[in-house]
């Protein structure tokens, strides 16, 4: 049985995480994981804070604090935040960490002695009213491909073009907004990530009609546009240190010229996916920890070494943004590590054990805001942490997986927020749950019922549910996740109108064996409903599992003969509190005038 790695799109410590961030990497990876350790199958979901280059630094210096101690308030925060959306990491480390550090400059350093990163004089923004460099993030102007007016150095976020600050027409400074600005000289190392154009198209179109067409287009685009040589490093002070000094010489026995890298860091998106690796090794120090033992390699490299890693399947999640950085950049990096290219251009393994690329790679489109973008600055859409204070977890992670933007993208609005949690998680879920405790609470003594025997209604309601239930395994191992929500909403229904056909409440009265097979058989459906809806709305899939006896939700059921029997007759059960109370017109209105309606977009 596969080993289920899984990781999502690191947050920027900088910055408010709005409902599309949760969206389009984070949420999905949750539910996922959940599905999988429901499964039985050992599973490690890994994140991390993102805490290097330019968006930190400017932020601290907004907030007035030292960049160190202003991740570190950054990352507590976004954990918690985590933590209230009910994110079930095994671990959210940080890629400030030592073992990040320490991971990164290794592998630049094999980078470098296997010929695949070479020193290069650039052309770099020098701000003379600031009196400094400046990185990628630090000049705005507009992009040359789009004309988006507040395109950024390094990356365009409108049209997701990958951008040196060069580029920009009308350039300014991010710090003070001087115009006043020039390129001068600058040394830097780049990766030679062109060498590796035709193994990357390669392994990209054997993922053709496996990964979603959104990934595989947006890497092919890159390549087909001609893959560049990337620069990885960066005129800042925060970030990990180039090392160069310490390397030793490369295939053509050339050591680096360490004059003009002193003071340098390695750019963010070079060591902020090495922190999936990085993050790992935080966990596995953490656990050994917790065990009193000392830590082990072997502990977290069992998850990306081979052979260690050989019986693991990794996964990545990310919104489109991050697609190239991670079908391009990093599996640049990794192949780099794992195999030596000689000046004829043949390939031979490295003489290391090879680290693990992905093996599949989950993208997302844009969650818009009535068809905008979320903003701060603008007022305009909702935050995770003002989520949170106005509807518990369960009603967000439900409406954002039933409408996660996979094959487009997709747009919040507060109306149809409403209607579809008030008629799924209110009227369908909560309803029956609610209404077939109750009558087992007031006429079977809160037990489950004994006696009777199944008629043809249960018998088609089984094979109904379990080709259902196959359908939506088929579903949550495809990472389909709309279609997943949809098919159990389907699930949820079937139990509706069984209840309605076997109507226990009007033949109690004169056949109670008969109501006490369709109450029975109702409550069993409970509990089934708690196991499916475990991985999309735990909160509330553990509420119905305590009211039913069980500390905790039962596993994905395997659909051979335990999906409608589960629940041993004469069972105390009781009936819960309302799960979903419905999302009033008076709140929607209130909602909409403290952070905008479709009058913002």
């Amino acid at each position: 049985m596969s080993r289920i790695l899984i990781t999502s799109a690191l947050p920027y410590a900088a910055g408010a995480k709005h409902l599309g961030n949760l969206a389009g990497s984070m949420l999905p990876a949750d539910v996922y994981a959940r599905f999988q350790r429901a499964r039985g199958r050992e599973t490690l979901y890994i994140c991390a804070t993102d805490e290097h280059g330019t968006p930190a630094e400017l932020a601290a210096v907004e907030a007035g604090l030292p960049v160190a101690e202003f991740c570190a308030l950054a990352h507590d925060k976004l954990h918690a935040m985590g933590r209230g959306f009910g994110m079930s990491w095994d671990h959210f480390g940080r890629s400030s960490s030592p073992q990040n550090r320490k991971l990164t400059q290794s592998f630049a350093q094999q980078l470098w002695e296997a010929g695949f990163i070479e020193e290069r004089v650039t052309q770099q923004v020098y701000s003379l009213a600031d009196k400094r460099f400046l990185p990628d993030r630090y000049v705005i102007g507009t992009c040359p491909h789009c004309g988006y007016e507040a395109a950024r150095g390094d990356q365009c976020e409108n049209c997701t073009r990958v951008l040196d600050p060069a580029d920009l027409i009308k350039p300014r400074s991010a710090l003070s907004g001087s115009t006043e600005i020039e390129i001068r000289d600058s040394k830097h190392l780049f990766l030679r990530q062109s060498l590796f154009a035709d193994r990357l198209r390669e392994g990209i179109e054997a993922k053709r009609g496996t990964w979603p067409n959104l990934v595989t287009s947006i890497a092919l685009k890159w390549l087909d546009e001609g893959l560049q040589d990337r620069g990885i490093t960066r005129d800042l002070q925060w970030g990990v240190p180039v090392n160069a000094a310490d390397w030793g010489p490369n295939p053509d026995g050339q050591k680096p010229d360490v004059a003009g890298l002193e003071g340098k860091v390695f750019y963010v998106w070079f060591d902020a996916p090495i922190e999936y690796i990085g993050a790992t090794w935080e966990w596995a120090d953490a656990q050994a920890a917790a065990e009193g033992r000392a830590p082990k390699d072997e502990d977290w490299e069992r998850w990306w070494r081979q052979p260690g890693a050989a019986d693991v399947t990794y996964v990545e999640f990310m919104g489109k943004d991050n697609v190239p950085f991670h079908t391009v950049g990093f599996p640049c990096t990794l192949m780099g590590i794992n195999e030596r290219r000689d000046s004829a251009g043949r390939w031979t393994p490295s003489s290391n054990a090879p680290w693990k690329l992905v093996d599949d790679l989950k993208g997302f489109n844009w969650l818009d805001y009535y068809g905008g973008r979320f903003s701060t600055s603008q007022k305009r859409g909702v935050f995770m942490d003002q989520a949170l204070e106005l509807l518990p977890a369960d009603y967000w992670r439900w409406w954002l997986i039933a409408n996660a933007p996979e094959s487009s993208d997709s747009t919040f609005a507060w109306e149809q927020f409403r209607d579809q949690v008030n008629a799924d998680l209110a009227d369908v879920l909560g309803n029956f749950v609610n209404r077939i405790c109750k009558f087992a609470e007031s006429r079977f003594e809160g037990k489950v019922p004994v006696g009777g025997e199944w008629g043809d209604l249960e018998t088609k309601l089984q094979a109904d549910v379990s080709a259902k239930l196959a359908e939506l395994t088929g579903h949550m191992e495809t990472r389909e996740f709309r279609k997943s929500a949809t098919t159990l909403r389907q699930i949820w229904v079937l139990g509706n109108q069984y209840l309605t056909e076997a109507a226990p409440w009007t033949a109690f009265k004169t056949d109670p064996v008969r109501a006490g097979v369709s109450v029975r058989v109702g409550l069993n459906l409970v509990a089934l409903f708690a196991r499916l809806s475990a991985p999309f709305i735990p909160a509330t899939a553990k509420v119905i599992a305590e009211a039913l006896g069980d500390a905790e939700v039962a596993g994905w059921p395997s659909g051979e003969g335990d999906l409608l029997t589960s629940l041993e007759p004469g069972r105390a059960i009781r009936a819960p509190d309302v799960l979903f109370r419905k999302v009033e017109d008076t709140q929607v209105a209130e909602w909409r005038e403290r952070f905008g309606g479709a009058e913002t977009a």
